[in-house]
């Protein structure tokens, strides 16, 4: 539950107010009434504007914290169960891979939607749909990290199956500059896409979510990221995560659920890109 911090005085302060107004009305209601019924009635009325309703805040608080308390035990025991099976596997390794096929595209999803498809992949990567797609073109600084400033290239062409006309398309990377701003402007890289009848990849890259309706209902959410050789179904590797929400699905001040499972995850999610490029080495341009 959330603690104010700094405030504990000032509220001492309030419900001492609120029970000496309480007092002070139950005292003179009762004395300035002229009759036993008129005081039995004016006590009553009294005692429950300023007893019962504070008493059944009281009772309600600590139910939802009793509750809080035993959604969240059950959660930790479950994550924890989980994370025994969670981890990074690369059973096989493949060098120069020109394109890969992409089995399935991370879509959209809310921070705030428990039932998500897969939150614990989604929250891990650069992006969703064509970003998804453009993260596997995107070259590495420096520092390791994806960008698109070091003209580096990723993957040659990824493929894709559009959901909607079931037709086949292979995505290119290609250097964008605005012709409005000056030539020195620096490019970005965009993707382009067409209709291809070439052999498709040997290679894809799939994910699932793991979780059960039990488990998301009480803000586990798990999956598993697996690189696939397509032509002999062998897994070449498999990323296997869980994530919980402590705050049990408190979205309070904009609070993001699934935004803050990340930070309490085996292991931290990250990009798919990550894994893919350990397991199926780029080739050399």
């Amino acid at each position: 539950m959330l603690e104010l911090s700094g405030w504990g005085d000032i509220l001492r302060g309030i419900v001492m107010l609120y029970w000496l107004a309480g007092a002070s009305l139950f005292y003179f209601s009762v004395k300035k009434s002229s009759t036993r019924i008129g005081k039995v009635l004016s006590g009553t009325i009294v005692f429950f504007i300023f007893g019962l309703f504070p008493l059944k805040w009281q009772i309600e608080h600590a139910l939802a914290a009793r509750d809080h308390k035993a959604r969240l035990e059950r959660a930790e025991a479950i994550f924890n169960e989980r994370c025994k099976t969670a981890g990074e596997r690369i059973y096989r390794t493949v060098e120069g891979v020109d394109g890969i096929m992409l089995m399935k595209l991370r879509q959209g999803y809310s921070a705030y939607d428990q039932g998500a498809t897969d939150p614990y992949g989604s929250v891990g990567e650069y992006g969703h749909g064509e970003d998804y797609i453009l993260s596997f073109f995107l070259g590495r600084n420096d520092g390791g990290w994806l960008d698109d400033s070091s003209r580096k290239n990723g993957y040659s062409y990824v493929d894709v199956k559009d959901a909607f006309d079931g037709l086949r398309y292979r995505y290119r990377a290609y250097w964008w500059r605005d012709p409005k701003w000056h030539e020195k402007t620096a490019s970005i890289l965009r993707i382009r896409r067409a209709p291809t009848s070439d052999p498709e990849p040997r290679y894809g890259v799939d994910y699932e979510d793991l979780t059960t309706p039990d488990e998301r209902a009480l803000w586990v959410a798990g999956g598993v990221l697996k690189v696939v050789d397509m032509r002999t179904n062998e897994i070449l590797a498999e990323r296997i995560g869980f994530m919980m929400d402590r705050g049990q699905g408190a979205n309070i001040a904009t609070r993001q659920p699934w935004s803050h499972a990340k930070e309490y995850a085996c292991p931290r999610p990250a990009p798919s890109r990550d894994l893919v490029e350990k397991v199926l080495k780029i080739k050399e341009k």
